[in-house]
């Protein structure tokens, strides 16, 4: 189980919850792999399974074995909490870790990237300077985030911006809700908004779109994964977003690492994801001759500089293949870098399709199917071929009540790609299977797409 799993390998010691949200019944969960708890003391547990957890704390309900979440916060008075801070800051190193990320396990068990309070505080510190948030009003800077906090988006992103700002933060759902979203923009004048490239889709295709106020809103931070050049236009343009910015970054940086300005042009928003952040090194590197690649060529991208994770929790041959003894993280996404020093992610180096000899990044496909006007979102993948190794599969959800056919797909292709990035296989699909935190898993896809097309 993915619970037991992640509190054994950070020796947890303490966890808070909701008796339940959704359909999910936490304490039930709990107790499958801790059935110690229901009949323990509440903040002395001894679990056989669970060596290092003695305390469970309940935010909403008295559970058998837990604290009571309000409880706990009335037990330490002001002046108690004050000499513990005190007493704290006289042994803490700004180098200490601070939180573990468990990164998206879109390939094997995730991994704790491990982030020191050096490495988020001066991230954030950055973010803001970059959204010019120094300049701005506190009537101007009101930051709607629909993101998960657990997230490096939500939480450095988001959360810790807004406390180094002193900006107002909205959170308009207790998790990801498009309709939430453009309630809490309207009602509460966000001039903001954070969101991942799938959650700002969902929100402009909002069916009541048009009968929202959104006034207020200047900007915001569109990160998590790439975004094709006409969601930023829309985004732009439709939600009046004139300081958008695109933000890069892996949680193992952070997490931002390249950002536009909020005065680079749309174009520039639209086809790259910035510039690198200040104090951060990027080098983009020919993966077969592992030497520094020409501008404008695809490579793998590195990233060097305060930025980077003291390392995976508990994995030091992880972090080893990760971070090299000469200090460069190996981001294993595929980006290329123009004259002026903007980048272009064009892909991830496991979603590289090599068809018959040829490397296509899906990224570019997809960037090409967006600007289909009865597409919604595009997800390219490779699926296995006995004859060309791989061929190229593109899952197509089409916007609300549009009807099209894969052939009238391909002939949209002819004379404007290259005939062998055109897809040989075209599936309309309705969603895509998604990790917790909101991205699309282009492996489970992928597996989706061999089984349905008997591969």
């Amino acid at each position: 189980m993915e619970l037991e799993y992640t509190l054994k390998k950070v020796g947890c010691k303490a966890l808070v919850f909701p008796k339940q949200f959704k359909t999910q019944q936490y304490y039930n969960i709990l107790k499958q792999i801790c059935p110690e708890l229901e009949k323990a003391q509440p903040g002395a547990l001894k679990s056989q399974r669970l060596p290092d957890l003695t305390t469970v704390i309940a935010v909403d309900a008295p559970l058998p074995g837990t604290l009571l979440l309000d409880e706990v916060v009335t037990a330490g008075s002001k002046e108690q909490h004050l000499a513990r801070l005190w007493h704290t800051q006289q042994f803490l190193s700004c180098h200490d870790p601070i939180n573990i990320q468990f990164t998206s396990g879109t390939t094997g068990s995730p991994k704790g990237a491990t982030l020191s309070h050096h490495n988020i505080v001066n991230n954030s510190n950055m973010i803001g300077e970059r959204l010019r948030l120094h300049m701005k009003t506190p009537e101007s800077s009101r930051v709607v985030l629909p993101s998960p906090l657990y997230h490096c988006l939500g939480s450095v992103g988001g959360t810790m911006v807004s406390m180094m700002y002193g900006i107002t933060l909205i959170l308009s759902s207790p998790i990801f809700d498009g309709k939430k979203a453009l309630e809490a923009i309207s009602q509460e004048r966000g001039s903001f908004l954070y969101g991942t490239p799938t959650m700002f889709v969902d929100i402009l295709n909002q069916p009541d779109f048009s009968s929202y106020d959104i006034s207020a809103m200047c900007g915001g931070v569109i990160a998590g994964s790439p975004a094709p050049p006409e969601l930023i236009r829309a985004i732009v343009n439709k939600l009046n977003m004139k300081e958008l910015v695109v933000a890069y970054g892996t949680t193992e940086n952070s997490p931002v690492t390249f950002m536009n300005f909020t005065e680079d042009t749309v174009e520039q928003k639209a086809e790259s994801v910035g510039r690198v952040m200040p104090h951060t090194e990027a080098q983009i590197v020919n993966m077969e001759t592992q030497t520094v690649a020409e501008l404008n060529t695809p490579g793998e991208l590195w990233i060097r500089g305060y930025c980077v994770m003291l390392g995976y929790w508990g994995e030091p041959q992880k972090t080893e293949e990760a971070v090299g003894t000469d200090k460069w993280y190996r981001t294993g996404d595929i980006a290329k870098m123009n004259e002026q020093g903007f980048c272009k992610i064009v892909g991830r180096s496991k979603d590289m399709i090599i068809r018959g000899g040829e490397n296509i990044y899906p990224a570019e496909l997809e960037d090409f199917f967006h600007t289909h006007p009865q597409v919604q979102e595009v997800q390219v993948v490779g699926v296995k071929d006995d004859r060309m190794g791989e061929e190229i599969c593109a899952c197509i959800r089409l916007k609300k009540g549009e009807e099209t056919t894969a052939e009238e797909i391909k002939a949209f292709c002819k004379g404007k790609i290259s005939h062998f990035k055109i897809p040989r296989y075209i599936v309309f699909v309705t969603n895509y299977p998604l990790t917790v935190s909101g991205k699309i898993q282009k492996v489970k896809l992928r597996e989706q797409m061999e089984k349905h097309l008997n591969l």
